[in-house]
């Protein structure tokens, strides 16, 4: 979880994007497709969170600049 928190998130979406071409070589083994996949699970959700932390934040400056 510590590595999560260091990345950006561009640099977590560049890994997630890796992650995807890993998983899309006919010749990775099962072990290390679940590997990838458990790692991109929580790269998709590391993103989603920044996402919607922005959102929130887009949010209440907009709300604080119509009243």
């Amino acid at each position: 979880m510590a590595e999560k928190e260091r990345l950006s998130f561009e640099e977590a979406l560049i890994k997630l994007e890796s992650i995807v071409e890993q998983l899309e070589d006919e010749d990775i083994t099962l072990e290390d497709s679940v590997k990838l996949y458990e790692e991109g699970v929580k790269m998709s959700k590391f993103c989603t969170e920044i996402l919607e932390k922005a959102e929130l934040r887009i949010e209440q400056v907009k709300e604080a600049n119509t009243q």
